[in-house]
Order: C-alpha cells, then structure tokens, then sequence
C-alpha cells in the first residue's frame, strides 16, 4: 500500500474512532455507600459542564451568605466535572442538555455556622427529572450527604457525555456515629494527609474523626497552657499541631459535616507526657530500673490540678461535645512497686485491688470533664474494671475477643456504645479483606430492642505502629468504604458479589478525586 493510501487508512479509523463507543464506560451509576431508598427510570438526563449549576432554591432557609454551602457546591461541581477525561467529542445528539440545575433547599434552621453533633439530621431526599433537580434536607448536613449522592449518580456514556438517570432517593444514615480513628502519635501525620482522610471520609459519608493524637510515643499536641508538653514530648519541633493547624483540621473536617474528637489516653500511653511535665507519671521501683516510670500518678493533687487546667484547655479547643478519656491497657506492675502508692491504698482501703485505684483515678477525671460540660468516651476495659461511671458515658469496645457478649453486657448496664472491636484495619492480611468487614453486623447480639438502640455506630481504627504519610490513604482506603457502607446502610444491603462491583467503581471515582486507594483486586480503572 502506498504511503498516501496508509495515512488514509489511518484517517478514516480516526474518524471512526470519534464514533465508537468506550467499551470500558462504566454503564450507569454506582452508589456507595448505598441510599435507604433508589427508585430510578431508564430515562436518560444530559448535562453539560457549561451549562448547569448548583444554586439555593428560593424558598431555602440557606442562602448565598452559607459558607459551608457555597463552599460545597464549588466543590461537587469540580467533582462532577472536574475529574472525568472526555473520552471523544460528544455526539451530535448529545449537545442538548436536560438538566440545568440542581437546586437546594434547607427545610428547618440551616445551623450553617454550628459544629455537627451526635444528633445532627443527615437525612435528604433527591429528585432528579429535567430541567431541574431538586435536593432537599433539613439542614446543611444533609445537603452535604446528597450532593456526594447526587455526584455518584451522574456518569459518562460510552461516548464521554455526562448523563444521569431521572431517580428519586430518600435517604438517612442507619447509625449517627460512623468514624474513623487516625494515630499520629506512633507516627506525625502532616497536616495535609489528615485532610486528605476527611475528604475520603466525606466521598464514604463518615462524619466522626476520632483523633488519637498523643500516645508513648510522642506528644504532638501543642498546648497552650502547657507547651513543654510537645516542646519535650514530641518527636522534633516539626512533628506538632499548632493551635492554627488543629483550628484548620476541625474548620476542614466541620465544612464536610465531620466532627472532630480528640482522644488524650490516661493513665497509661502517657511515657511521653512524662518528659515536659514533672512528677506527672509514676515512679516505678524493684526489678524496674532506676528512673523508669509507669501510668500518671494517681496519688498527688498536683496530677488533678494539671488535669483540670490541660482539658479545660482541650474543651475550649476542640468544640465537640466528647471527649476521648482513653483508659485502656493500664499497667499496674508500676504502681504495685512503688511505696508511697502502697501507703495511700492502705490508708484508703484498697488493699491489693489496684483496679480500685484506677476508678479512683478515672472517676476523679471523669468529674473534671463534667465540670467543664463535656461528656466522656472511654476504651472497654474502664467498664470492665467496675469503674462507677455517670449516665450517658460512652464506651467504645475493642477487643476482638466476644465482643457481641460485651456490647450485651454494656448495653444491659444502660451505656451507649461504639463498636470497632472487627474493624481494626492495620491488621492486614492478603486477600480481600474488606468482604470480611463487610459482612459485620453490629446489632448481632443476644440484647433487647431497648439495648440495641444503645448502640451508637461504630469506628474503623487504623493504628500507626506501621502506618505513616506514605501508606495512610491506600491502607484505609476502599478498606474503610467497607464499614462506612455497614454504618450507613441497611441491614438488609450485604450482597457481596453487588457490593464488590460498586465498590470497584467507587475506588476509581476515589483515585479520579485524588485519593490513592488500593485496588480490589485485578482490572484496571479509566481514569
């Protein structure tokens, strides 16, 4: 074949080219996690980048002056838009576009400017039918939780033309806590992967960060009240939050309907407050070497009067109504060695029974957070310690071991409760473990209807013993869209083989949103 016969050849496939379809398009819509309530037609919506936005319906108790809002309709409209590669010029017929608008309504007071809270409504119904869509909720929250839907719902055709189905969806989350617990105390978190975290968070519709931020380890928390706790407990003077980078993590997270609780754990993981406050943990004597100590020292004033001063602080920092008190894993061997400690549990009562001296601690600390009107979050084992709680204290169950027994016997007591105990995701193993998270169901013990409503929700906790900046996205995620699927949803939603192919899409549309999420399994995405 000629050199001219060859170059027209290769024109008329390019031209071909223009009219094929993408073989790889994904074909419809793929919810995640999925809505109470999809009712959808065949009837296919066009839009265009060009014309069509996002705007206040008239009669909304939101308008323009809402932030949070206009932030989030700049937001959605680059997610829509933004992240899709044309894959070949539009057909002709697809140059009109049916849906110009998406309209919003706030029903009741918007509480635009507020925090989100344990009782914040995220519930919206969605009706999508040209010209107009319409999303309605009753307050900003669940405009925040439609819009992500509302941006799922709408895919390219196999011709690169965005398109949406007419649907109608009501939709509200199954539990009020869905959260994700990070670590930056084992290692520093930057700044900038925390808020990739809540960006991912939002894509899954989680709204609590449980922010575990000082530990043994370091203490990255810069206090106002005390700074010689980060300036001697931190890893450097580089590995801190600063007060304007906490207010900037909890602005973040709040714009996206998150709320932010901070975990300070006491008495035990506190080796690294101990290095820049004085007399703070407890000096351990006999076969522990010299200058070693143990848990923060439950016998002095002196630790009661820091405590009160440093979480007052904490509660004028972070503005949610919790919290996290920690309580777990305390180590009694150093106490038992030490003499003064010996003779204050003689004095007061407490013979050898140094579980009563940790609820003599942790009541004492407990009081010091209701005086400063917070309420409190503690690990299981502060329950399973006979600690005398107050009314409305939150226990948080880890252990793996019978934990549907232990929500029974919480529950049974009258707590409420968060469940993380199958959901500890640096665990990791090969295979797709996320199946295994998948198929959890909370409410799957022995106690009464009563009981169940007890429990709160539940946390995917993500340890940082291995865990840094270079592997704390693809590690959580599309492991964690498992559980936040299982907190939002149904009971009834547990199909492995339909979650496994809307999860597949989900992790794309992930990666296309810039988060590094691991693969399912083998494929490819069309990013």
């Amino acid at each position: 074949m000629e050199l001219s016969g060859i170059l027209a050849a290769l024109a008329l496939l390019a031209l071909q080219s223009e009219q094929v379809p993408n073989a790889f398009a994904v074909q419809g819509p793929a919810l995640w996690p999925m809505p109470l309530s999809v009712q959808m037609t065949s009837r296919l919506l066009y839009l265009s980048p060009d014309n069509f936005h996002i705007a206040h319906h008239p009669s909304s108790k939101a308008g323009p002056s809402c932030a949070l809002l206009q932030e989030a309709f700049r937001r959605y409209y680059d997610y829509i838009f933004g992240s899709h590669k044309w894959h070949h010029h539009p057909a002709k017929s697809h140059v009109k576009t049916d849906l110009q608008q998406l309209l919003v309504s706030v029903v009741l007071d918007s509480e635009c400017d507020m925090f989100p809270n344990i009782s914040s409504d995220e519930s919206y119904t969605l009706f999508v039918k040209g010209p107009m869509a319409f999303l309605k909720a009753n307050r900003v929250w669940g405009v925040l939780r439609g819009l992500e839907t509302f941006s799922q719902l709408i895919y390219q055709d196999p011709y690169g033309a965005f398109t949406i189905n007419e649907s109608t969806i009501n939709d509200s989350p199954r539990f009020p806590h869905r959260g994700i617990l990070i670590d930056t105390a084992r290692h520093y978190l930057p700044v900038n992967s925390i808020l990739k975290t809540l960006d991912a968070m939002a894509f899954n519709k989680f709204n609590v960060l449980h922010w575990h931020i000082v530990d043994d380890q370091s203490f990255p928390y810069q206090s106002i009240t005390f700074p010689e706790l980060s300036n001697k407990g931190s890893y450097s003077f580089s590995h801190v939050y600063t007060p304007n980078e906490v207010r900037m993590v909890i602005e973040y997270a709040r714009l996206r309907g998150i709320r932010v609780i901070p975990e300070f754990d006491t008495p035990g993981h506190t080796q690294s407050w101990g290095k820049g406050q004085k007399d703070l943990l407890t000096p351990c004597y006999n076969e522990h070497q010299p200058g070693t100590f143990g848990p923060i020292n439950p016998i002095l004033n002196t630790t009661y009067s820091f405590l009160s001063k440093f979480f007052k602080e904490i509660s004028l920092v972070f503005p949610d109504g919790f919290i996290h008190l920690g309580g777990d894993e305390v180590e009694f061997a150093c106490w038992e060695s030490n003499p003064n400690i010996q003779d204050f549990m003689k004095q007061i009562g407490f013979g050898k029974d140094f579980r009563k001296l940790e609820s003599f601690y942790i009541q004492k600390l407990l009081d010091i957070i209701s005086t400063i009107k917070k309420g409190s979050i503690v690990w299981q084992e502060v329950f399973d310690d006979d600690v005398k709680l107050q009314q409305g204290t939150i226990i948080q169950v880890w252990k793996q071991d019978k934990y549907a027994n232990e929500l029974n016997v919480i529950t049974k007591a009258g707590f409420p409760v968060i469940l993380s105990a199958p959901w500890y995701l640096d665990y990791i193993s090969y295979g797709q473990d996320w199946m295994k998270y998948y198929k959890v169901e909370p409410l799957d013990f022995g106690g009464s209807q009563e009981q169940k409503q007890l429990v709160l929700g539940g946390e995917a906790c993500l340890w940082g013993e291995y865990v840094d900046a270079t592997n704390l996205t693809p590690r959580l995620w599309p492991r964690a869209s498992a559980i936040g699927e299982r907190l939002w949803s149904q009971k009834e939603i547990k199909n492995i083989d339909d979650a496994y192919k809307r999860l597949t899409v989900h992790r794309c549309r992930m990666l296309r949103r810039g988060i590094s999420a691991q693969p399912l399994f083998t494929g490819y995405c069309d990013i």
